[in-house]
């Protein structure tokens, strides 16, 4: 049973069709109604989670061939692949934690001011990961961890997208949604910083989706025509660095410059197939939530993952990620003079730069979303090189990995200071 509950709460897609199934219940809709609109928000996560998957698959080669263009290696920051990797030694107490955290989430949404309830599986499976390494190295096992490392996701899970609401609703202009993803903080702080150094009184339309262009360049108006353009652009440059050779045994055989043009061109495609479950899950997902805020949850929001912020910036989010890219390839450098190189993580850059470009975009203009994407890389490669000993993962026998995720690394390290002040470390 508590394997199929831990499976059940890791498949995204069916928590959200169950969850709009039970507002559109709650709602008392008419049977069609209900089929269509639970469906329909099942679509819609599953053409976002396809978009999704296409971007990764695209961005995998890709960062094979930016490392191997600049000689790089070390640690990457991917905190799924490390949390999977641990389950050999955590598999008792990360699933259950995972389990009871959203429980207690459910509790607190209903009976204090924090009404967010976090949907976003893979994060939450990778926070109880987190927590279970944390506190196992800090001598706490079995039911005293899934304990404590329940009830501190549990909290986190309201915490964290209500500090990051505000910023939220200035770029959906909506308070119907929240931020669910691990990384909010980063994000709205990169967001931030993009303001602070935007024009003090810059015209609204000074964004990235608003740039103008001379006549004869109109098509670059598209987004994907201008994302297709700075894509193929980007992923030549970076071929050519790796090496004709190199790229091409990479692609099975495919000539070099056919397989780098059709890989930038398909990471341009998940963009817009990403966009467009994007705006058919939110446009059923919200209305179908009513129902859980007005009869179950009063007042509840669903706290949604990332990619739900690139629908309102399309460019930007191209912007911030190579920005981002950027940031991170500058922390590499400085990580490098630390004595722990850390890799500029490629996938984690984009979809959180990404995300960072559209609120720096929205708060500070063009100039903001430069610098939002600048200031996330740099800090999201920083903070592994930081804080890398202190939570040590080679004692599980894993290397060249570390912890991406942010907000968890924030809990996790001030986890492991209160227990080390008890003395509770091994």
């Amino acid at each position: 049973m508590v394997n199929f509950l831990v499976q059940f709460l890791s498949t995204p897609s069916i928590v959200i069709g169950l969850v709009a199934l039970l507002g559109l219940l709650l709602m008392k809709n008419k049977p069609s109604t209900v089929i269509t609109g639970t469906l329909k928000t099942i679509f819609g996560f599953l053409i976002l989670s396809a978009g999704s998957g296409v971007i990764v698959n695209a961005l995998i080669p890709f960062s094979t061939m930016f490392s191997k263009a600049f000689g790089l290696s070390g640690i990457v920051p991917e905190d799924n692949s490390l949390v999977a990797a641990v389950q050999s030694v955590l598999g008792f107490e990360t699933p259950l934690i995972m389990l009871f955290s959203f429980v207690i989430n459910l509790i607190l949404a209903r009976v204090t001011p924090f009404k967010y309830i976090f949907l976003t599986g893979h994060m939450m499976f990778s926070f109880a990961g987190t927590m279970a390494i944390v506190l196992d190295q800090l001598g706490i096992h079995g039911w005293t961890a899934i304990a404590i490392g329940s009830l501190v996701e549990g909290v986190s899970m309201v915490i964290f997208p209500a500090i990051a609401q505000p910023f939220v609703k200035k770029i959906l202009k909506s308070d119907e949604v929240g931020f669910g993803f691990w990384g909010s903080s980063l994000v709205w702080i990169s967001g931030l910083a993009g303001k602070l150094v935007g024009k003090k009184n810059r015209d609204e339309h000074d964004t990235w989706e608003e740039v103008k262009v001379p006549s004869g360049l109109e098509f670059l108006k598209d987004m994907s025509v201008l994302m297709g353009i700075i894509m193929v652009i980007v992923y030549i440059i970076t071929a050519v660095a790796a090496g004709p050779e190199f790229v091409s045994e990479l692609g099975g055989g495919t000539n070099w410059v056919v397989y780098t043009f059709i890989q930038a061109l398909t990471f341009v495609a998940g963009i817009l197939v990403l966009l467009q479950g994007v705006r058919m899950f939110l446009g059923e997902i919200i209305p179908a939530f009513k129902g859980i805020s007005e009869k179950l949850v009063p007042g509840a929001r669903p706290a949604l993952d990332i990619p739900i912020f690139y629908a309102y910036g399309p460019v930007a989010t191209t912007i911030g990620f190579l920005f981002a890219v950027i940031g991170g390839l500058i922390a590499t450098v400085l990580t490098g003079v630390m004595g722990i190189v850390v890799l500029p993580g490629v996938i984690g850059l984009f979809f959180m730069g990404g995300a960072a470009g559209v609120f720096g975009d929205k708060l500070g203009g063009k100039r903001g979303a430069v610098v939002a994407g600048l200031f996330l890389g740099f800090v999201f490669t920083l903070m592994p090189a930081l804080f890398y000993n202190m939570i040590d993962v080679t004692r599980y026998g894993i290397e060249g990995l570390w912890f991406a995720s942010t907000d968890a690394i924030i809990v996790g390290v001030i986890l492991k200071l209160a227990g080390s002040l008890f003395g509770l470390t091994v």
